[in-house]
């Protein structure tokens, strides 16, 4: 098996046997991966209790935004395109600014933070509040499932509008705040204006900076010279764990107390239904779900980006996983219920 790349980054580098993991069910993973012909998994990083034991990578093309790149060949050191992962990084800034006081009260109404828009303002609209935007239940007409060639993808009128902010709060009320989760990215450019400032600026001096996060690319709207914050983040693999293991530990980064740990408890709790009938919850912009292993019910946290962009966290596992793909979002779920659950070796077995 393959040994991780040992670079200057933070990161401890061990051997899988040493933090629990079966070398030889791993290397049914290593199989699954090559298997695909053309390359539609570009990187997968698994950490666990710390410690970075396992990275791929692997040729293939990815897009900024819809345009696709010519072929790549990603390493420990090339960024990719991470889409609606920026979303939880998002909300991990909100938290810091909530700390630092530059956030408006979670129950305040979005529309008094916005007085260049007062005309937008209805009885119905005025009802939203930031809670309502980090949980997606913001109650607006909001349909990111159509087409991208499709009039109705308010998605891409988002992306391609002249003045993002104005496009989000014009949208019409379908049911009142709080009733029903509806993914939205406006919800999180909205959210990321009301820092108060650039929002890379912000995350590179209070989030990457104590991460030693370097090498960070935060795209604009194709309409106007604002900061996606909703899909716009490239890192590299190996940074975008570091963000997990900072969940994963309550804000803590090599014994630095970066994020509250409050927050993450807060963020990270089920707030709404987000899977239909499927135990899939949605907290602060973070999914919440569960695997079996031995018959115990894990629960994991999740940052989802289209194209099969993931990044899982297992509390009780102390586990972070990473995979970037395009145009296949099945194999990130196969990654960690079908080969790296089953390759912990110490997960108690249940009682009777």
């Amino acid at each position: 098996m393959l040994a991780c790349s040992t670079l200057d980054d933070g990161w401890v580098v061990a051997a899988p046997a040493e933090v629990g993991f079966d070398a030889e069910s791993l290397s049914g993973l290593d199989a699954f991966l090559k298997q695909w012909p053309k390359r539609n998994v570009h990187a997968v990083v698994i950490v666990r209790r710390g410690k970075l034991v396992f990275e791929r990578y692997f040729a293939g093309r990815e897009r900024r935004w819809m345009e696709w790149s010519a072929p790549v060949q990603f390493s420990a050191e090339t960024k990719h395109d991470i889409r609606s992962i920026s979303k939880s990084v998002t909300s991990l800034l909100i938290g810091l600014a909530i700390s630092e006081g530059q956030f408006p009260p979670l129950d305040s109404r979005v529309i008094d933070y916005f007085p260049e828009y007062a005309d937008l303002r209805t009885t119905r609209n005025a009802r939203i509040t930031f809670r309502h935007l980090l949980t997606m239940s913001h109650g607006q007409r909001w349909d990111e499932a159509r087409g991208w060639n499709s009039q109705a993808n308010n998605e891409r009128h988002l992306l391609e509008a002249k003045d993002p902010y104005r496009y989000v709060l014009q949208q019409r009320m379908a049911l009142p705040p709080g009733v029903s989760f509806n993914y939205s990215g406006g919800a999180t450019a909205a959210l990321a204006k009301s820092v108060g400032q650039r929002i890379d600026a912000f995350a590179r001096d209070k989030l990457f900076e104590p991460l030693g996060i370097t090498d960070v690319e935060w795209l604009s709207f194709t309409g106007s010279a604002e900061l996606a914050a909703f899909a716009g983040l490239r890192l590299r693999p190996r940074d975008v764990a570091k963000l997990g293991q900072l969940v994963a530990n309550d804000g803590r980064w090599n014994g630095r107390q970066v994020l509250p740990a409050a927050w993450i408890a807060e963020s990270t709790k089920p707030r709404v239904n987000a899977g239909g009938h499927v135990a899939v919850y949605y907290g602060y912009h973070w999914w919440l779900g569960r695997s079996l292993l031995n018959g115990h019910d894990l629960i994991w946290i999740a940052a989802y980006g289209s194209g099969g962009q993931r990044l899982f966290i297992v509390p009780g596992l102390d586990l972070v996983v990473v995979v970037n793909a395009f145009d296949h979002d099945a194999i990130s779920n196969a990654i960690l219920n079908r080969f790296l659950l089953p390759a912990v070796t110490d997960c108690p077995p249940l009682s009777a």
